[in-house]
């Protein structure tokens, strides 16, 4: 903890040094800046709020300004080659082009989501865990690369699909919060794509694959599932998955204040702290961020203090329950507590994306 905030004003003073050099070869040229400048990226937002970015994933843009590598990894069905999809510039929107031309006259599946943000924590198909149901001993499905077709900016890009059986984790991170120690989270996703299986998560998780007890997680839930909690209409809601519980708020099961939500593109964010914690969500094309929830931990033994464990998962339960459906486009998860103002500025830059569009 004690060498984060120099390692963080290293990382300032290169994007800086970045977005200086950006600026001025688009005054040398007569062309316009780089798409994105310093600091106006998700995890920018982030650092500059004082709770950087520990995994930072995304198919369809780059989440840093200064970002130029690969988003994810295809494999092909011809031959079983494998192929990085990076963006079309620093900063920038996925190069789908190049994965069409890869996987042309056969089909692809999603192998690894890159993590952008230096710690290695990249998403991987899903072990098996420590579910009972149908196929719980083998490895989860990985997710079609063309399913989930959109538009970023005019670009082309391709959404993370996952259909019932489809998962990804990372049981071995580098920075993801433990314990009682503070995190935040935000997905954006496809508001009309879920179901009633669980678990449509995305965050913090056990790290053998398996149900630990309550408050051994601490991830986002997007669906219309009723077995735990709910929030007020017929969902789908977003809720915080906390292991052995989706809570909509303090108490166990129904919270009013926690909408059904569906935008085509939707943010979704939970963030918890020491015996608070919060979700908010919106419209991922346009307006701000609404509060659903901001308190104390839920009312129930177990849940205060947090017992994370630091794992990462993307459309699976902790213990890797794989009945649901969903679609995510990118997510992160930060080291600390982070503000609302500093969650509206990414809200902002989420709605400037253009997705959709």
């Amino acid at each position: 903890m004690s060498t984060r905030p120099r390692a963080r004003s290293v990382r300032h003073a290169l994007l800086a040094t970045g977005a200086a050099a950006a600026l001025t070869t688009g005054i040398l040229t007569g062309t316009a800046p780089a798409s994105h400048a310093a600091g106006s990226l998700p995890c920018d937002l982030y650092a500059a709020g004082g709770t950087p970015c520990v995994a930072a994933h995304s198919t369809t843009r780059a989440l840093y300004s200064s970002y130029n590598g690969p988003l994810y990894q295809v494999r092909r069905a011809s031959d079983n080659a494998t192929r990085d999809i990076g963006v079309l510039n620093a900063g920038g929107v996925a190069n789908a082009a190049a994965q069409d031309s890869f996987c042309a006259n056969t089909s692809c599946l999603i192998t690894v989501i890159y993590d952008q943000s230096g710690r290695g924590n990249r998403l991987t198909q899903a072990p098996p865990g420590g579910f009972s149901g149908p196929a719980a001993g083998g490895y989860d499905n990985l997710a079609s690369a063309t399913a989930a077709p959109i538009t970023v900016a005019g670009h082309k890009a391709y959404g993370v699909f996952v259909a019932p059986g489809t998962g990804y984790r990372n049981n071995s991170t580098n920075g993801v919060a433990k314990g009682d120690q503070a995190e935040g989270m935000y997905a954006v996703l496809d508001g009309t794509h879920y179901n009633g299986g669980c678990c449509f998560d995305y965050g913090n998780a056990e790290t053998n694959s398996r149900d630990n007890g309550n408050g051994t997680m601490e991830a986002i839930y997007f669906g219309n599932i009723k077995v735990w909690g709910y929030g007020s209409g017929n969902g789908p809601w977003i809720m915080a998955d906390l292991e052995n519980g989706l809570f909509s708020g303090v108490n166990q099961r129904y919270n009013p204040g926690d909408p059904s939500i569906s935008h085509r593109y939707l943010t979704a964010v939970v963030k918890g702290g020491p015996n608070k914690w919060a979700i908010r969500g919106g419209n991922a094309q346009s307006g701000s961020l609404s509060t659903f929830y901001n308190g104390v931990r839920p009312n129930v033994a177990g849940y205060n203090p947090m017992r994370k464990e630091g794992a990462i998962i993307l459309g699976i339960g902790g213990d890797n329950s794989h009945g649901a459906a969903g679609t995510f486009y990118e997510g992160v998860m930060t080291s600390g507590y982070p503000s609302d103002a500093t969650e509206n500025a990414v809200q902002a830059n989420i709605t400037a994306a253009g997705y959709g569009r």
